[in-house]
């Protein structure tokens, strides 16, 4: 079964460089994550402050970006499954930096140019999940693969934290550091490309009949896919959920938020190679149901620590975004490998494609949640999101895997590296 326990030896640093596509394609990683920190957070403030845009145009152009930016993912599972790994993922570099072009090249007030650098900017978002599972997915298997991916993210989280940090302290020198800021993130996304690119990875067709190559469907994986645009809402809960609560309910210092948010960083940058092994003892289906129930518990946990009077609620809060964020360390090991591990070799594409739909449209529709939930309430708030979790990890546990991989259709790749 494409779930069960593989056991292997803990990968060592270099052998985890090559599971994760090799030293080129790890700087490439980490240049796009730098990038993507410099901006992203920031891209409302540009809108605001150097396009002279009201909020909300401002906040309606980016959402935009983001739900037409998922329209992008059939083509692009259809790409990944023709054998294309690293020029994907170059290309996914390469949309963003049409997008940052734009940026720069719009003037004040001129909101269609910033809503077309805000879609360029959310298709590459988006498509660069599925390639970069793709191509990791071709160049490593079975638990070095879960331990790349796992590899993949701590490296991005670190380089996105790092270029947040980096910008923030430019926000000082105004408009013109902005500017400045959004010249810098498209030279790193070209740079990042063009590494990502001289990789050369591309997988060879899988060894099916050419009749189930041509049109075999993804396994089918719909109670997953739904389970996970639930799960997903852990990503938001530091960024949205947890500020929202300790500003607006708590009326806590905001340096209680960018505390949660600091802490969610650099642990999911240490932990989440050592948790990702650690729970490869187990099958990935079981630990994704078990990454739900600590979610669930840290959002009950939420709830008991808002109901704290005397000052104790902001600390308690605090404390138990740990667990928040072990449980997302946990669902993001597990979530993505699985996926993987059921898809046959012939509609890997295809079968990524679908899982970041699903991780796309959670992330779009999440901040409304949250913010439409939070207004009635911390009940109402942790209550729904501790009930819809559970029941996902529920499904997760019991629903039944579409299939295994064909034999013969273990991934071989062409890599330059």
């Amino acid at each position: 079964m494409a779930t069960t326990t593989e056991s292997r030896p803990p990968l060592r640093p270099r052998a985890l460089v090559r599971a994760s596509g090799g030293p080129r394609y790890a700087v490439a990683l980490a240049v796009d994550a730098l990038g993507t920190g410099m901006l992203r957070p920031f891209l409302l403030l540009y809108g605001v402050t150097v396009l002279r845009l009201s909020a909300s145009a401002t906040g309606i152009a980016m959402t935009v970006g983001v739900v037409v930016g998922l329209v992008c993912m059939p083509v692009v599972g259809r790409w990944l499954d023709r054998g294309a790994r690293s020029t994907v993922v170059a290309a996914s570099m390469l949309v963003r930096v049409v997008g940052v072009a734009l940026l720069l090249a719009a003037p004040a007030g001129h909101v269609r140019l910033f809503a077309a650098a805000a879609l360029f900017l959310g298709i590459g978002n988006q498509a660069w999940p599925a390639a970069h599972a793709a191509l990791v997915a071709t160049v490593a298997h079975g638990r070095e693969r879960d331990a790349a991916l796992a590899a993949g993210r701590a490296l991005r989280n670190a380089g996105l934290g790092a270029g947040a940090l980096l910008a923030t302290v430019c926000l000082a020198g105004g408009t013109t550091a902005l500017r400045a800021l959004a010249a810098v993130t498209g030279i790193a996304y070209l740079a990042a490309a063009a590494l990502a690119w001289s990789v050369h990875v591309h997988a060879r067709p899988a060894a099916v009949p050419a009749k189930d190559r041509a049109g075999g469907p993804a396994p089918r994986t719909r109670v997953l896919l739904a389970a996970n645009v639930v799960y997903v809402f852990c990503l938001n809960v530091p960024e949205i959920a947890l500020p929202l609560v300790l500003v607006t309910q708590l009326h806590a210092c905001p340096v209680w938020s960018a505390a949660v948010f600091v802490a969610n960083t650099v642990l999911v940058v240490t932990l989440q190679i050592p948790v990702t092994v650690l729970m490869s003892r187990f099958s990935r289906r079981t630990v994704l149901a078990l990454a739900g129930v600590v979610l669930a518990g840290s959002y009950l946990g939420f709830l008991a620590a808002t109901s704290l009077g005397g000052g104790w609620s902001a600390p308690a809060v605090a404390t138990v975004s740990v667990v928040c964020t072990i449980g997302e360390i946990i669902y993001a090991g597990s979530a993505t490998a699985l996926v993987t591990a059921l898809a046959p070799a012939h509609v890997l594409g295809r079968a990524l494609a679908r899982f970041q739909l699903s991780t796309g449209f959670g992330l779009a529709v999440s901040p409304a949640v949250i913010t439409a939930l939070a207004s009635r309430g911390s009940a109402a708030l942790w209550g729904s999101l501790t009930a819809a979790t559970l029941l996902s990890a529920a499904a997760v546990a019991t629903e039944k895997d579409g299939g295994t991989r064909p034999s013969g259709g273990r991934r071989r790749a062409r890599t330059g590296s």
